[in-house]
């Protein structure tokens, strides 16, 4: 098994060398408007945004930003193949502009461009974000009226491009079942509030480059990917950053076509690559580890599971999860500017793979 992935320096409101319906899943996280951070960028592709900041307009400055984001999700749309998904993870912002504090709600008015382009929103997921802030109020504190609630959540919006996703022929139905994910994962990742996802992955060491990037953590486009597609798929990032996208759908054994507009961001990408081999390794053990003290738990409670993993022998809760399969990537091959190949092992993880029933039975007792 073999994944192609691609990283272009360009402005992704043009993907000129994306074709049409050829991607299957969207994940990103793009510039947030009205984040002070982002306002150099954004000014520097808009003449009108670099007026309605100059001028202290918050309104003409959020509509501005926007409008610079409405080029790139009809690219998305474009290349986007009927029953692909958009995953976009986005915040709102708050601003004081002229003394005047405000929201300025950024899912709002995606959700109403992606809509006019003729996607389909689906319910969406709300990441409770972790804050180390001592004080949870602003404004004026305990006198009523002039305090606000602090923003500690962000959005993951879900988009569908036509209708469901059909897989027809017996190799889509394969890829199908080895790409399946388990039971527990399944209830906690398909929640619309997600509490646990808390860091950046440690493959990204350069930490002046994330903040730069404003990127976002590794589980939130791992879990968004494994959700939304199956392996061999491709998984599209319009505004790459420090490549987590990339790390996750390479984790995946995903195909991958990346756009960043900063070319200063390619050595943090190049970070990223060289260590994701050995990260990918240890998040799919960390997956099966978890898996099994999941079967451990619930077999000391006298709960029953019916069948087992075809590859792995371990027991599991759904006869959907019977295929699942994981391929760890073995290594990485430069095959030109900003392409890469990941050739992957075709077997299971050896030490997963034996007659788990009686040892966890066993643990279960014993516990």
């Amino acid at each position: 098994m073999k994944t192609i992935h691609h990283v272009y320096f360009e402005n992704a409101a043009n993907m000129e060398k994306v074709p049409s319906r050829s991607v299957d899943l969207m994940v990103t996280s793009p510039p947030y408007p009205m984040i002070a951070m982002w306002d150099t960028l954004f000014a520097r592709q808009s003449a009108s945004v670099q007026k309605a900041l100059q001028k202290q307009n918050g309104p003409d400055a959020f509509e501005g930003m926007h409008r610079v984001l409405d080029r790139i999700w009809q690219e998305v749309y474009r290349v986007l193949k009927f029953g692909g998904f958009a995953c976009i993870n986005i915040g709102d912002a708050t601003r004081t502009l002229k003394d005047e504090f405000a929201l300025y709600p950024n899912h709002m008015r995606i959700l109403q461009t992606a809509m006019a382009l003729g996607f389909s929103a689906l319910p969406c997921i709300l990441w409770r974000k972790q804050t180390n802030a001592p004080n949870k109020f602003m404004g004026s504190g305990m006198l009523p009226a002039g305090a606000y609630v602090t923003l500690e959540h962000e959005y993951v919006l879900i988009f569908r491009k036509g209708p469901k996703r059909a897989f027809a022929t017996a190799d889509e139905k394969k890829l199908r079942r080895e790409s399946a994910i388990f039971w527990e994962e399944r209830n906690q990742w398909f929640s619309d509030v997600w509490f646990d996802v808390k860091g950046t992955p440690q493959t990204i060491k350069n930490t002046d480059a994330r903040r730069r990037s404003g990127a976002y953590p590794f589980e939130i486009a791992y879990r968004l990917i494994n959700m939304y597609s199956t392996r061999g798929d491709t998984v599209l990032d319009p505004f790459l950053g420090t490549g987590t996208t990339t790390a996750a759908a390479i984790a995946s054994g995903r195909n991958s076509i990346g756009y960043e507009i900063d070319a200063a961001m390619a050595g943090s990408i190049d970070l990223v690559q060289k260590g994701i081999i050995d990260a990918s390794r240890k998040w799919i053990q960390s997956r099966l580890t978890r898996h099994l003290t999941f079967v451990a738990e619930r077999l000391k409670t006298g709960s029953s599971l019916k069948y087992l993993n075809e590859h792995y022998g371990f027991p599991v809760v759904t006869a959907q999860e019977k295929g699942l399969i994981f391929n760890d990537p073995l290594r990485i091959e430069k095959m030109g500017s900003g392409i890469l190949a990941v050739q992957y092992a075709h077997k299971p993880q050896p030490e997963f793979c034996r007659s788990w029933s009686a040892e966890l039975c066993e643990q279960a007792a014993s516990g």
